[in-house]
């Protein structure tokens, strides 16, 4: 699968992702991406998150690949039963924070929580770090486990994001074109 096959559906997590993160490049970067907008980016409500990603890929033309970082992931974990499997080809999801732990950040709205163990109804990868401030390696692998997903250590990477020098991410999206590579021959 090329990325003009799929319309491309970037879901950051709180607080939104930045101008220079990774995601907001790929977002330009990729003719086919576009962000699912959120309410409230500072408050995050898991019923609105999940509402927006359905509806998202509901309006979507072509087929979905939605890409998910932090707590984008919980929010794309929770809306996966409520998204048709046909529309859905597949979802790239990089450092799930791990909302589960009691000191989690206090204004992320506790209903993230648990975090669904399911297997995922489509193909996913999963990215995480070694050193992720957010989650525990072992249970981002867990999670992986759970849902399905190809895992892959980034090793020493911190939160994949801006502050942990994660801008450009060309390794990330080698990655992602060879997810979309592998998607095209299932």
């Amino acid at each position: 699968m090329k990325t003009s096959d799929c319309d491309i559906l970037i879901v950051p997590g709180h607080t939104n992702s930045g101008v220079d993160h990774w995601q907001s490049r790929w977002e330009r970067q990729l003719s086919t991406a576009w962000r699912v907008e959120q309410e409230n980016w500072d408050n995050p409500n898991k019923d609105a998150w999940v509402a927006r990603i359905v509806n998202d890929v509901k309006r979507a033309k072509k087929p979905v690949v939605l890409v998910g970082h932090s707590l984008g992931v919980m929010a794309i974990v929770h809306a996966a039963p409520l998204l048709s499997p046909d529309k859905v080809q597949g979802a790239f999801l990089v450092s799930p924070p791990d909302v589960e732990r009691p000191d989690f950040v206090p204004v992320i709205d506790r209903a993230f929580a648990p975090i669904p163990r399911d297997p995922l109804p489509f193909p996913s990868v999963l990215v995480a770090s070694r050193t992720d401030p957010h989650c525990e390696y072992d249970k981002a692998e867990d999670l992986a486990y759970s849902w399905g997903s190809a895992f892959v250590d980034a090793g020493d990477a911190g939160h994949l994001n801006t502050e942990s020098g994660h801008g450009p991410w060309p390794e990330g999206l080698m990655r992602f074109a060879g997810f979309l590579k592998r998607l095209g021959q299932k």
